[in-house]
Order: C-alpha cells, then sequence, then structure tokens
C-alpha cells in the first residue's frame, strides 16, 4: 500500500497537478487562521507535498513523522526541488507510541490518517497535545456508503493477507476526543468522501 512506487506515483502527481482537493482544504483552512513563522508537525504526510505548502506560505519550520521509510527519499528529492531541504526535520516512527520524544509545534496536520490506525484515541489525544495553537484533520465522512466501502476495503485486504488495515473511527468521537485536550472545534466541513476539520487551542 505504501511502496516507493507508489511514493514516486503520488510526487508526480503534486509536480503535475499540485494537492489533491483534501489537502488543498487543509492548507486553505491554515492559512486562514495564520501560517507565518509558525512551525509545523504532520504526521502520515506522506510525501511531505502539504509541508512543501506551507512552508512556501511562509511557515518557519516543518516536522514530518512517517511510519514507514518508503516515502523518504521521494520526500527528500521534493524538498530539494523546492529549495526547503534545511527547512524540515524527517523521522520514521509510531508518532502515537513516540509521541512523547517529538516537539510541540504551533500547527499539527493529519491528513487521512486516523483511519489507518487502530487506535483512534491514543492518536487523536497525541495529535492534540502537540498542536499549541491548531490542529487540521481529515477522516472518511460520516455516511452508509463510506462505512460499507471501507469494510469492503478491509475485507479485500485480509483476503488477500495483507498486514494494513482501514479503520472507521465514527467522526464525532474523533472531534470528541480533540475537544477533551482542551482544543474547541473551528471548522467541520464534510466532502463527498472525506470530512475536513480544524480545531484551535483554547484560551
Amino acid at each position: 500500500m505504501f511502496s516507493e512506487r507508489e511514493a514516486r506515483r503520488e510526487a508526480k502527481r503534486y509536480r503535475r497537478k499540485g494537492l489533491d482537493s483534501t489537502s488543498r482544504k487543509i492548507v486553505e483552512l491554515l492559512k486562514a487562521q495564520g501560517v507565518a513563522g509558525r512551525t509545523v508537525l504532520e504526521v502520515g504526510g506522506g510525501v511531505g507535498a502539504i509541508q512543501i505548502e506551507l512552508l512556501k506560505a511562509g511557515a518557519a519550520r516543518a516536522t514530518s513523522i512517517e511510519l514507514t521509510p518508503t516515502y523518504e527519499d521521494v520526500a527528500i528529492e521534493l524538498l530539494r526541488e523546492a529549495g526547503l531541504e534545511d527547512r524540515v526535520e524527517r523521522h520514521v516512527m509510531d508518532f502515537a507510541d513516540a509521541a512523547a520524544a517529538v516537539t510541540a509545534a504551533d500547527i499539527v496536520v493529519l491528513n487521512r490518517v486516523i483511519c489507518c490506525y487502530h487506535d483512534m484515541p491514543k492518536l487523536a489525544g497525541a495529535a492534540a497535545d502537540h498542536a499549541r495553537e491548531v490542529l487540521a484533520l481529515s477522516f472518511p465522512r460520516e455516511s452508509w456508503f463510506t462505512q460499507m466501502g471501507i469494510a469492503f476495503m478491509d475485507l479485500g485486504l485480509r483476503i488477500f493477507r495483507r498486514e494494513f488495515q482501514v479503520f472507521y473511527h465514527p467522526p464525532k468521537k474523533i472531534l470528541a476526543k480533540c475537544e477533551q485536550h482542551g482544543l474547541k472545534t473551528i471548522a467541520n466541513r464534510p466532502g463527498l468522501a472525506w470530512t475536513v476539520a480544524a480545531f484551535r487551542r483554547a484560551a
């Protein structure tokens, strides 16, 4: 699912077309909240396209946390092309398990990540705790066809004995978990397949 070949395909799409629609919504939301001079932490950012766009928009520095090393070479290539290699720190680890070793940031991003992780409360809670100002998330929208699609996808992965699994976590529980960690919901925008939500640290 997350091979070097897929990473190169993702980078090729980004070079040709820019951000996909869900990633674009996240970046637009964050720009509206203010990114100039801010630090960014992205968990599961793949080739790092969102980080690049936020740095171009004025963010100071970014940290990338990936669970698999297959994106690293391609992500570094994109950073070099953008002249941003010295402004991004990349790590390969399980963020939910190793969160204590990761420095908090002004902005935290989890784009299409929560549905790939079995323990939503642990991951969402760690992300919320690391957001000094804003947390932006995307996750499958609440609908019967989304839940059915995820169920069929997960069944196929099991049939072909893939280690990767897809999980449906109810959006209300995701929002509630983030708010339990001191954040206030400032955006909740369901799309056709993905919901984009943003939270700000409560005063």
